[in-house]
């Protein structure tokens, strides 16, 4: 077998920790309940395969293109990394033109009329349709612990989102979140929501790959993005995304996805796991609105990879989050569908990645392509407008090429004219910065970092960046100067 591209070894690393934990996460995540009622449907079981063919069939799609090979470069679809190749189709739909041809100019008929259209095309055909009416959630705090981070005082209170599944008790969801601030706040503070991974998953994932002779990644050298983030007096949260949504198609009968359609499998615009996420994100969100500890008016949201998609889905869908941190996103994030590099829509069809999109999305990798969508990425980030977004990615040759750093930029760029309209800045520029320069004098922010597929090098920037928008009060900012 050919020996991947240097450049891929440590996104190879990455990928094979990701696929295990996502493994890991789906088996010990949201699962079903003893029936309640004989007169309810079962749950219907489907592998991963039987979901993605029903679809499918569905949608009378009888193959789907093949998406990039990432880890062989003398594979026949091996991903492109030519600059030249990279945009077949370089006109993007106008995310100030309405349906009907005419150009949107003024504020009021964004927000009446065109960002309406944008979020019924995403919704349709791309994410998926959330359910008019979802299951209450009910917060419990499990534990309360005084620790310390670094040489920071904290309070960790973890917490664990009860999902009413009165309507179908066959499948039970309960959602497991952390919130730690900083024990000296005078005040409540903000905070920056994290989609992450249990740690508990971690440490068995841990001795999984050390027993299969297959290294750790190692920490990111100095203070830790917790750290960084007490530093200025604010909070932080760990949401586990698999709590609310298994990351797999097999798990789209359960979940909170399965316990809307009552153990049923979904129709073609029904909501995928990102959705499903960033409804996880928005409930962990309503219970900060009654936490004293938290400032709900300046909760942030991040994630990395595919929590990276689900996090800018987040910012777009909820306007109650004050800022995001989007870190290699790739498809179905904030890199553009029209761009031939590294990712391909056809890889987030395909049976391992699917799930997160609606079922609409197969189309794209089928009998259309994605100069069909009548979105793209730069509508998703304008969504989010007027609030600030800090788009992120790795280089090439540290092993994020997969993520395409250019076309995240060229979305960011490409939304800059929404955000000036309503009164904000976009990156400024639309000329591709040199690694590692950022671009955070606007309201959207844009640096490549020369590290591989990882969030840790642009931490201090995305604060810096913040630091603008996130305001602790200062005896809770001035009580945290003495942590590194």
């Amino acid at each position: 077998m050919p020996r991947p591209a240097p450049h891929v070894l440590p996104r190879l690393s990455c990928l094979v920790l990701l696929t295990s934990l996502a493994g890991l996460a789906a088996a010990q995540g949201p699962q079903s309940a003893k029936p309640a009622a004989k007169s309810l449907p079962p749950v219907v079981h489907l592998t991963s395969e039987q979901a993605h063919q029903r679809m499918m069939r569905l949608l009378h799609i009888t193959s789907l293109r093949p998406g990039a090979n990432g880890m062989d470069p003398k594979a026949p679809n091996y991903a492109n990394y030519d600059e030249s190749k990279a945009n077949p189709y370089p006109r993007l739909p106008d995310p100030l033109r309405l349906n009907d041809g005419k150009e949107v100019t003024t504020a009021k008929e964004w927000w009446d009329k065109r960002r309406p259209e944008i979020e019924e095309d995403f919704d349709r055909d791309i994410y998926g349709r959330v359910p008019r009416e979802t299951p209450r959630v009910n917060w419990e705090v499990t534990k309360t612990t005084d620790e310390k981070v670094g040489d920071v005082p904290v309070i960790t209170k973890e917490l664990v989102g009860h999902v009413d599944n009165s309507s179908y008790p066959l499948i039970t969801v309960n959602i497991k979140a952390s919130l730690t601030t900083p024990a000296k706040a005078k005040g409540p503070v903000p905070v920056i929501i994290e989609f992450g991974i249990d740690p508990a998953f971690l440490a068995q994932m841990r001795a999984r790959m050390e027993a299969r002779g297959v290294k750790f990644p190692p920490p990111f050298p100095g203070p830790t993005w917790q750290e960084q983030v007490l530093a200025k007096g604010w909070g932080y949260a760990v949401l586990i995304p698999t709590t609310v949504q298994a990351d797999n198609a097999a798990g789209l009968t359960e979940g909170i996805i399965g316990l809307c359609n009552k153990g049923q499998p979904r129709q073609p615009a029904d909501w995928g796991a990102l959705r499903a996420w960033a409804w996880g994100a928005s409930r962990l969100l309503d219970y900060f609105e009654t936490d004293p500890a938290v400032d709900a008016k300046q909760v942030g949201i991040t994630g990395h990879s595919r929590y990276g998609k689900a996090a800018l889905v987040t910012m777009a869908y909820d306007q109650r989050f004050a800022i995001a941190y989007i870190s290699s996103s790739g498809k179905g994030g904030a890199a553009l569908y029209r761009r031939n590099w590294g990712e391909k829509v056809a890889n987030v069809a395909a049976t391992s990645e699917y799930h997160w999109m609606a079922g609409n999305f197969l189309k794209y990798a089928g009998p259309l392509t994605a100069k069909d969508m009548s979105v793209d990425t730069h509508e998703l980030i304008a969504m989010c407008a007027p609030r600030p977004v800090f788009l992120s990615a790795g280089s090439l040759e540290k092993g994020d090429g997969w993520v395409d750093a250019k076309g995240t930029f060229m979305a960011g760029a490409a939304a800059g004219p929404v955000y000036e309209l309503l009164g904000k800045k976009g990156l400024g520029t639309t000329v591709f910065p040199p690694i590692e320069i950022p671009l955070i004098r606007g309201d959207i922010a844009f640096r490549q970092h020369s590290g591989g597929h990882t969030p840790a090098p642009n931490w201090p920037t995305f604060i810096e960046f913040a630091s603008r928008y996130l305001h602790a009060s200062p005896a809770s900012a001035g009580a945290q100067t003495h942590a590194p």
